[in-house]
């Protein structure tokens, strides 16, 4: 539950990067960028336990 807790406020400082906080999409964006990150932690995690 912590890993995901880290990778959703790691989307969340990377979104706000890119877009303004106030912006009416912010939310969508930061959803979108979230996914992406646990997407690639688990083709991370994949990559990783197929070398094995």
């Amino acid at each position: 539950m912590w890993l995901a807790r880290v990778l959703l406020v790691a989307a969340g400082a990377i979104t706000a990067l890119f877009v303004a906080r106030d912006a009416p999409n912010f939310q969508v964006i930061e959803g979108m960028v979230g996914i992406a990150l646990i997407a690639a932690v688990v083709v991370a995690l994949a990559l990783l336990h197929r070398r094995r």
